[in-house]
């Protein structure tokens, strides 16, 4: 298989194969109050543009995909795949809806149910996030559970020498990282930032998705406490933004601190609220000066010879 490279489009499967759906395998006619959502579900549906085009759809070809459920212990069905066609037919008034039933366990769920979902042109950072740690957790679990010996590789019991050289926990979760990020045509790091999201309390992973924090700064606060969220949020309401040199200050106070109050972050943030980039005033008073010139020299006549010799200063520093 040709190696995906960061940040290249990802070539993803039909929906037909991607769902493993053989061209020949019946569906069947589904109550659509006997349908439940997937639990967990990321992606959001959503009453826009491109609902009311399915809904228009609908209404004159019928829904030409069925949608993919699994049943459950008391009867009824858990959707899998097909969450906007189901909320499409309810807005059409259909009672029934097309759908293949299929058992899976619940890994099996969750992946083809991310990667049904990632077909979409357009995916918030929010629903990223939630998606790609879902499927990243299932393929954790997939990869084999532990069996009467111990470890488990690839589904089968690891042999003594896999275990040798398995003894850091963390080799599997590193070579999940880039499989799964090379799948979704991501870098490793690009997959980590999306899944460090899911830290974020629900108001501020709204205003990345508003594009109001930028995705690094979001990721910078996802390393900081839940109840300083809550004030940070608060701040950026009142303020409007939040700068990342001003994230930055505030996670080097929380190192030494371990926590801080509502008025502290206020104070903190607005201390630096210009960054990098704040002025700075040099104070030279005239007693300072005295040494350097006589009463004879006027405050006109210093300054010329002030900015005279930091020219010659700056000649020197450029040679």
């Amino acid at each position: 298989m040709k190696k995906q490279r960061p940040g290249e489009k990802v070539q993803l499967m039909t929906v037909d194969e991607l769902l493993g759906v053989p061209d020949e395998e019946a569906t069947t006619e589904i109550k659509i109050d006997e349908i439940d959502g997937f639990n967990g579900h990321p992606f959001k549906v959503l009453d826009d543009d491109k609902m009311e085009d399915l809904v228009k759809s609908i209404k004159l070809n019928g829904i030409l995909t069925p949608v993919l459920v699994r049943p459950q212990p008391d009867g009824r069905y858990e959707m899998i795949s097909g969450h906007r066609r189901l909320h499409a037919a309810k807005l059409v008034g259909l009672e029934a809806i097309p759908a293949i039933i299929r058992e899976l366990d619940d890994d099996d769920a969750t992946i083809i149910m991310v990667e049904a979902n990632l077909q979409r042109e357009e995916i918030l950072p929010s629903e990223k996030a939630f998606a790609y740690r879902m499927r990243y957790e299932a393929v954790k679990r997939k990869a084999g559970r532990p069996g009467k010996s111990g470890k488990v590789v690839n589904g089968r019991t690891a042999t003594i020498a896999e275990k040798n050289a398995s003894q850091n926990e963390t080799n599997f979760c590193v070579r999940s990282d880039y499989e799964l990020a090379e799948e979704l045509g991501e870098s490793r790091a690009q997959l980590q930032r999306y899944i460090r999201l899911t830290e974020l309390i629900p108001e501020l992973l709204e205003l990345v998705d508003q594009k109001k924090i930028p995705l690094m700064t979001a990721v910078d606060i996802s390393f900081i406490g839940t109840q300083t969220q809550k004030y940070l949020y608060e701040y950026i309401k009142a303020n409007g933004m939040v700068k990342s040199y001003q994230i930055t200050a505030l996670r080097k106070y929380l190192n030494d601190a371990k926590s801080i109050s509502q008025p502290e972050l206020i104070k903190l943030l607005g201390n630096n609220v210009t960054g990098r980039n704040q002025s700075k005033n040099i104070v030279l008073t005239e007693k300072k000066l005295q040494k350097y010139f006589s009463s004879n020299y006027s405050q006109a006549d210093m300054e010329k010879i002030l900015f005279r010799l930091l020219d010659n200063w700056k000649a020197e520093q450029e040679k």
